[in-house]
């Protein structure tokens, strides 16, 4: 469960890479994060490790949304989701195309910040799902008052469209294609990428 299925070399910061999440060993390293006061757009403050195991237990069980550890010179660093928004998340708020693949991503809380890093995660992720070819755009829906990830998205591409509302939360549906993706980062965001 703990293989990497996809690195990537930052020219700064060194090697990101993913593997899956596995719900029952990671729970207890993946509460400290989602609980913690900076994830709170994550909206799992107030769960326990039994709750997060089961959420995550939950995304890793269903076919059209997985979940992965990310690792930052082999430690871990930061979690990221993928879903198929036609069938998760966005079902009949947005007209879905061919090649949509939803993502989530959340930094793991640091005593000491390192400049950069939330990008090349982000980048990281990206780079992740377009290593992807069937992936055409990545499409994304945080909550309309976390301007700090609505920033981060558009150095990396992201085309704010519209705000939706969710049961849960008022989103700016943000979309990403390929070649806004590539423009945006450059040729150093798919170099020294394994997947």
């Amino acid at each position: 469960m703990n293989e990497t299925v996809f690195t990537r070399t930052d020219e700064r910061l060194g090697e990101f890479a993913l593997r899956p999440l596995d719900p029952a060993a990671d729970a207890a390293l993946v509460h400290g994060w989602v609980t913690h006061p900076k994830a709170s757009f994550w909206m799992m403050q107030d769960a326990d490790v039994a709750e997060v195991a089961q959420a995550y237990r939950e995304i890793t069980e269903h076919p059209h949304h997985d979940a992965f550890i990310g690792l930052w010179d082999g430690h871990p660093a930061f979690l990221a989701e993928r879903y198929d928004p036609a069938r998760v998340e966005l079902v009949g708020l947005y007209t879905p195309r061919h090649g949509d693949v939803g993502m989530h991503f959340l930094c793991a809380p640091a005593d000491t910040p390192v400049h950069g890093f939330t990008r090349a995660v982000l980048t990281t992720v990206m780079a992740w799902l377009f290593a992807d070819p069937a992936t055409r755009r990545v499409v994304v829906e945080p909550d309309i008052r976390n301007t700090a990830v609505h920033t981060l998205n558009a150095a990396v591409g992201f085309e704010a469209l519209r705000t939706i509302s969710k049961p849960e939360k008022d989103a700016l549906l943000s979309i990403c294609t390929r070649d806004r993706f590539l423009h945006a980062t450059g040729p150093a965001a798919t170099r020294g990428v394994t997947a």
